[in-house]
């Protein structure tokens, strides 16, 4: 065996650990996680609605290849950190406006999220899904196509520049995930909120403070603590309405 010379060090992996690509998704391990996580929410979801669910895990891993919409790599931390994650609002906003015929817009929706996700689960609700960047619309309208989600709708467009009913319909709920404070969501969505509707804000730890700095046309709702399947992290759920509103 030929001798390593002196003073040359040993060769070492070319890549570390931590920069290989991810392992691939189980198919069988993600549907039976997917399947307990909507038994844990109490989601009544029937195999077809779990497999789109899945379908777009998988599309967006694909996509995140090449077009980095968002910083997760992982498959299975997708599946917890993205799509279980909006699936814990899903039960909640039922008793706030999320219903079959409802009109929900998601605002700052990136590539989707909770966007598609209520609109897999919930097919009679029309979803609209709001984004700046022009490639994150465009991920939105592919996975409508490929998923069959004929009740899912992307604009590639600032919030503040849609107009009701020029671009999109009334909303019953305008919803967003890390979008931008209470106070400057109202402010930059109000215009598209139907009478009665309500805001949904996805949060991590309690915003005291973003609370406390609501204008006084804007009152709390319900600020809603969730238990997201395998994820130990806090997340909340704050709904508003107008404060001349029941």
């Amino acid at each position: 065996m030929p001798r390593r010379p002196a003073g040359r060090p040993a060769a070492r992996d070319p890549m570390p650990r931590s920069n290989r690509a991810p392992a691939p998704a189980d198919p069988r391990q993600d549907a039976r996680a997917l399947a307990d996580a909507c038994e844990r929410l109490g989601l009544a979801l029937d195999v077809a609605r779990r497999d789109k669910l899945l379908a777009y895990c998988a599309l967006l891993s694909k996509w995140n290849a090449v077009y980095n919409l968002t910083a997760i790599r992982d498959a299975r931390a997708m599946l917890v950190q993205h799509l279980f994650d909006c699936l814990a609002i899903v039960p909640p906003l039922a008793a706030h406006g999320l219903r079959d015929g409802a009109v929900v817009v998601d605002v700052g929706s990136g590539a989707g999220l909770p966007g598609v996700v209520i609109a897999a689960c919930v097919p009679n609700a029309q979803v609209h899904c709001v984004d700046t960047v022009g490639k994150k619309a465009a991920f939105v309208r592919q996975v409508r196509a490929e998923l069959g989600l004929a009740n899912l709708h992307a604009h590639h467009a600032r919030v503040e520049a849609l107009a009701v009913p020029a671009d999109l319909p009334p909303a019953d709920l305008v919803v967003s995930r890390a979008f931008a404070s209470l106070a400057q969501f109202v402010e930059l969505t109000g215009h598209l909120l139907a009478p009665g509707g309500r805001w949904a804000a996805m949060k991590g730890t309690l915003p005291d403070d973003e609370l406390a700095a609501l204008p006084a046309t804007v009152r709390p709702v319900a600020a809603i603590t969730l238990d997201v399947p395998q994820l130990d992290a806090e997340r909340h759920l704050i709904v508003l309405a107008r404060a001349d509103t029941s």
